[in-house]
């Protein structure tokens, strides 16, 4: 018998822009991205069984990624009706068939609207959150609670010095250069794309963490701190439709 063997994973590929026209448009600005490295078997627990587990170097990472969501606008909306709120997603990464992608256990936002209309339409498990962001130089303070229970984040940061672009192969490639995601909807799995110039990575140092999102996903809850951090002032970004991800 001879054993199928799994596509190569293509990570330049999705970086490339659809032939599509976007659907809406969005500017991501200030994102912090902690990473933990977590057991497999558990993120496996939690994580669509056709999703096969995304590793760098043997082993397997979720994140948290706060930051400022502006300009969102559907591709038929003006500028001047665009609407700005604060974000966290809780993530790891994920593969089908060779397409590498993230996986969002939670997405907290203190917009009503934005909540509603990411549960409805993109089926992601989107949460209303009351949430703060204070910029002074390069020192950030970002908080997030979420409504009706006990997820939280209070994070305080340096923004550091830039560490140039993200080579394919590199652990700074892996976690930040990442346009596709893959949602369970419906018991039907789909994938969206998005598209944006690389992220103008930094180095950054925390100060001060506390949160309580990754416990939520139901991952055990980290007992040191992120093992790898990245920062980026932003990027300007094409939101290409769902389809069905054996398209």
């Amino acid at each position: 018998m001879t054993l199928a063997v799994p596509p190569p994973i293509d990570r330049i590929g999705p970086t490339r822009r659809p032939a599509d026209s976007p659907v809406g448009f969005q500017r991501w600005r200030s994102l912090l991205f902690l990473h933990w490295e977590v057991p497999e078997a558990e993120l496996r627990k939690l994580v669509p069984a056709d999703l096969t587990i995304d590793l760098y170097d043997g082993r397997a990472y979720v994140g948290i990624v706060p930051f400022v969501m502006e300009g969102v606008r559907p591709w038929w909306s003006p500028q001047r009706l665009a609407f700005s709120f604060l974000e966290t997603n809780v993530r790891t990464y994920v593969h089908y068939r060779g397409r590498p992608g993230v996986y969002f256990f939670s997405l907290d936002a203190n917009s009503a609207v934005a909540v509603a209309a990411a549960r409805r339409f993109w089926g992601l498990p989107y949460f209303n959150a009351t949430m703060s962001l204070a910029r002074s130089g390069k020192s950030v303070s970002y908080a997030s609670r979420r409504r009706g229970g006990t997820a939280q984040l209070d994070v305080h940061y340096q923004i550091g010095s830039h560490l140039g672009p993200s080579e394919p192969g590199t652990m700074q490639h892996f976690f930040l250069e990442r346009y596709l995601l893959m949602v369970e909807r419906a018991g039907n799995l789909l994938v969206g794309q998005v598209h944006h110039a690389p992220y103008p990575a930094q180095a950054v140092a925390v100060d001060a963490l506390s949160e309580s999102l990754i416990a939520a996903t139901g991952l055990p809850a980290p007992d040191s701190p992120p093992a790898f951090v990245h920062y980026a002032e932003g990027v300007d970004v094409e939101i290409f439709r769902l389809r069905q991800i054996a398209e």
